[in-house]
């Protein structure tokens, strides 16, 4: 029997078209319906999360999640998107084959999985969140009123990355997780060996010394690559001492660069000097034919760049008589007799540089002079005496101990240049600041992540199934109630009017 003292309350569904067809549900139906069926419903949604863990562990298990490691770069220049060198930075040369190749031989990993790992690899740029919401605001406004200056403001706000996300979906390799982490890793860690080699220290010029093959070459031709060769290291040596302001010392070979610079011109005015001067002396010479014809060859090239300093001297003199320096004004606030204001000319960075190269050019012209100097006089040496023509057990032991000298000094050079780009110029141009893991946390994580859309899913529809199922249960209770009780009235009505009939 129904509690007499439940409240009576009903949901009247009526068809606007037709006033008689309703269809009335008692609130208190529907709430005995979901009571019967609330026991069913605990236990499919127990069942459903049950399936929804079961999908997350076994998707995480088949489709594994990419792992993550946060980078970043720090150097003048990669605020613009530029590379230590000025040019177009591109973070995507992490991936680059020589990287990941270095990486999976150290880790002993089959070549084959090289290429699957380099298409595994993605790289997404984290912006500030100050320039994302300026960039938004000014966006806004440009789409709203059409502002020229929002669209100036965007470009100027405009913000490239200095810290990455490096994410490695390794799905499509045979990696295990361990190994695919361990991967990851080392490739990043490789990179920092990539990006020392390509932004650091210039090694072609230590393999073009190494190169040299000084059999080959008659004994003075050998002693002119020789010196060639160390003025370019020494130039690159001073260009470094240049751009060093802290007087840097190397911890591994205790050189500075200025100590690096007169330790090549040592080799060049002492070792390379004295083996010449015996080859002027004796006049030894492999092929006197050979050699005459060499030294022609040097002095027309020789000749001919003298010409292109020379001309390019006269261009830089005509540059600077006139060039017109930046005027200052100093303004004076003194009284009558100090009426005039003061004016002064400053040089600029245009000038400076303008100078400089004016320096630069003096200095080569100067050096390209003595060379064609040198090989005339030896030139006429050779035709006016004789020579001694074959090979020279001494000056070939002279030349073996120099060049032993200059492949010394090149591992110098090399090894205090790496030194000061790693501990210096690029201490802090590349850091991983988060590695990539896979530890049990981790996964625990991932699963849970899984696990959350399908249970919000799985539990919404068992939701709502147990509210449909209990209001069509009530619905259908109430209306065979109702059904009932409108035949029994006319069945009543019906007996009552055969009763009046009889009397």
């Amino acid at each position: 029997m129904e509690d007499k003292n439940e409240r009576n309350l009903n949901i009247t569904l009526k068809n606007q078209d037709e006033d008689k067809d309703e269809v009335v549900i008692s609130l208190s139906t529907i709430s005995r319906k979901l009571k019967k069926y609330f026991a069913i419903w605990i236990a499919a949604a127990i069942v459903s999360g049950v399936l929804a863990g079961a999908y997350a562990i076994i998707t995480t298990h088949v489709n594994k999640v990419p792992l993550d490691a946060l980078i970043s770069f720090s150097y003048s220049g990669i605020e613009k998107g530029k590379d230590p060198y000025g040019r177009k930075f591109d973070v995507y040369t992490i991936a680059s084959p020589s990287v990941i190749e270095s990486a999976i031989n150290e880790l002993n990993i089959e070549s084959t999985e090289a290429e699957y790992i380099r298409q595994g690899i993605t790289i997404e740029g984290i912006r500030p969140k100050d320039a994302v919401d300026r960039i938004t605001m000014y966006q806004s406004v440009l789409d709203t009123s059409g502002n020229i200056n929002a669209a100036e403001k965007i470009l100027e706000t405009s913000y490239n990355p200095t810290q990455y996300h490096v994410y490695f979906d390794y799905n499509n390799t045979n990696l295990t997780d361990e190994e695919a982490v361990n991967v990851l890793n080392t490739i990043l860690e490789k990179y920092q060996d990539y990006f020392y080699e390509t932004y650091g220290y210039n090694e072609t010029i230590g393999v073009s010394v190494k190169g040299i093959d000084y059999d080959t070459y008659d004994y003075s031709e050998a002693i002119d690559v020789f010196n060639d060769t160390l003025g370019t290291l020494r130039s690159y040596v001073k260009q470094l001492a240049s751009e060093d302001t802290t007087r840097f010392r190397s911890s591994y070979t205790g050189y500075t660069f200025d100590d690096l610079s007169e330790a090549i011109q040592s080799i060049r005015t002492i070792d390379l000097e004295k083996i010449s001067s015996y080859i002027v002396v004796k006049n030894i010479t492999k092929d006197k034919e050979a050699s005459l014809a060499y030294y022609d060859y040097r002095i027309q090239s020789l000749t001919r760049t003298k010409a292109t300093y020379e001309e390019r001297l006269v261009s830089l003199n005509e540059s600077i008589s006139q060039y017109q320096k930046d005027e200052v004004v100093v303004f004076n606030n003194g009284g009558v007799a100090d009426s005039q204001d003061l004016r002064y000319s400053m040089a600029s960075d245009q000038y400076d540089k303008m100078y400089q190269q004016k320096i630069n050019v003096v200095e080569s012209l100067a050096e390209t002079k003595q060379k064609i100097n040198y090989y005339k006089e030896r030139q006429a040496i050779l035709n006016a005496s004789e020579s001694t023509s074959g090979r020279s057990e001494k000056v070939e032991a002279e030349l073996a101990s120099a060049y032993e000298k200059i492949n010394n000094i090149v591992d110098l050079v090399s090894e205090t240049a790496d030194d000061y780009y790693r501990n210096v110029t690029f201490k802090n141009a590349y850091n991983v600041l988060v590695p990539a893991s896979n530890t049990a946390s981790d996964r625990i994580s991932n699963i849970i992540d899984n696990f959350k859309i399908p249970f919000v899913l799985i539990e919404a529809l068992c939701v709502f199934a147990y509210f449909a199922v209990a209001f069509i249960e009530a619905l259908s209770s109430d209306t065979k109630k109702r059904r009932l009780a409108k035949e029994s009235a006319v069945k009543k009505e019906n007996t009552a009017e055969v009763s009046e009939n009889k009397e």
